[in-house]
């Protein structure tokens, strides 16, 4: 199977990569400072306006109206630029998929169109201090009281807390259904006794803001529940397949953009009279990276395919993550041992590209966790 783009494809990728280039990729290391929460909201903004933000998106929502793929390549062509920037301001938009999907036509319209318009950024709080991969062992519960859900408990990796306007927040219905009594609830961080900490410093992508919340007796109206009670574990899911393409497609593109970078770097470096990049050994090293960046393209894309289809893409979705995400950490490692001891400073990207990129094989599901589903899909 094959994915063929279509000039609309190739004409926003053109469209993408020229922004990617002009926008991000100069200001990489601006926001790359520890201990400083930097969200681009600029450039959020600016790729809002352009329709970057989620192209397949319906119109009326903010969204371009295009396919799933052009989201892809969005994602990709993003993270070519830089990972860290790229991830961040397309995390912006990370927990509206389940509002577009499952969300009330008022709730579509209160919180998704505002995030596409690049006036508010949206966060997903999913983890706790000892619920991980183990989504039914949260202990964050969601109680009725006349009209309005009453949230307790702690989060932790929220992604985009500090700066988000609104959370798409995991929380136990019936506490001892397991899986089956996790529901999702839309909270404004301004909710009171709803209290994002700081900024919790990661090895990388440091302009992606992630905290730890308290959640202390808050309380949001009941028309703020997604979906139905006690379904969110498999709006979750759902939710969980598109966006393991998307976070593939991250990979695909800072994979792509460490062999840029290295490929350049070896035909104008020189050592021993000539340059690095005629030596054979080096040639295999970059014969095998891109390899291993078109077979995780065609993984990427017939993922996304399947999707648009309409076909169950777990499988898919879970292999593209995986592989896409091993390969670029692959990638990225040689990019930095090309550039030898240079490979290993801030005076080049590279260093940064395999700090961004090393979360890809945890996040959404580990690595190990792809496997599990792999192997039950067979």
């Amino acid at each position: 199977m094959t994915t063929a783009l279509t000039a609309e494809h190739e004409a926003i990728r053109d469209a993408v990569r020229e922004f990617a280039e002009t926008e991000i990729e100069p200001v990489a290391r601006e926001y790359d400072e520890p201990g400083v929460v930097q969200f681009p909201r600029e450039i959020f903004r600016e790729a809002a306006d352009l329709d970057f933000l989620a192209p397949h998106y319906p119109e009326e929502y903010g969204g371009a109206g295009m396919d799933f793929l052009a989201s892809v390549i969005v994602h990709e062509e993003f993270n070519r630029a830089d990972p860290g920037i790229g991830t961040a301001v397309l995390t912006g938009k990370f927990g509206t998929e389940m509002l577009l999907e499952y969300g009330d036509d008022w709730q579509k319209d209160e919180f998704v169109r505002p995030v596409l318009e690049g006036e508010a950024v949206c966060g997903t709080s999913i983890s706790e201090p000892d619920a991980g991969s183990d989504v039914a062992g949260m202990r964050t519960t969601a109680e009725k009281d006349g009209d309005e859900w009453v949230l307790d408990g702690s989060k932790t990796w929220a992604s985009n807390s500090p700066v988000a306007e609104f959370m798409i927040v995991m929380a136990k219905t019936t506490p001892d259904a397991g899986h089956d009594g996790i529901s999702a609830f839309i909270v404004p961080t301004e909710t009171d006794g709803f209290e994002v900490g700081n900024d919790i410093e990661k090895m990388g992508l440091r302009a992606s803001p992630t905290a730890e919340i308290d959640i202390t007796d808050a309380r949001i109206p009941e028309d703020h529940l997604v979906g139905e009670e006690d379904r969110g574990f498999a709006q979750l899911m759902e939710f969980f397949n598109e966006n393991r393409i998307l976070v593939a497609a991250n990979a695909l593109g800072a994979a792509a953009g460490a062999f840029r970078h290295a490929f350049e770097y070896a035909h104008e470096r020189e050592a021993f009279g000539q340059p690095i990049g005629d030596f054979q050994g080096l040639q295999w090293k970059l014969a095998d990276m891109i390899t291993g960046i078109e077979t995780a393209r065609s993984t990427t894309y017939r993922a996304a395919a399947e999707l648009m289809a309409g076909n169950d893409p777990r499988r898919l979705a879970s292999i593209a993550k995986y592989y896409t995400s091993e390969v670029c950490e692959d990638v990225c490692s040689e990019a930095v041992q090309i550039h030898g001891g240079y490979g290993y400073t801030r005076e080049f990207p590279v260093e940064k590209f395999y700090r961004d990129s090393r979360v890809q094989k945890i996040v959404e599901g580990t690595s190990e966790i792809q496997k599990n589903i792999i192997y039950d899909s067979l």
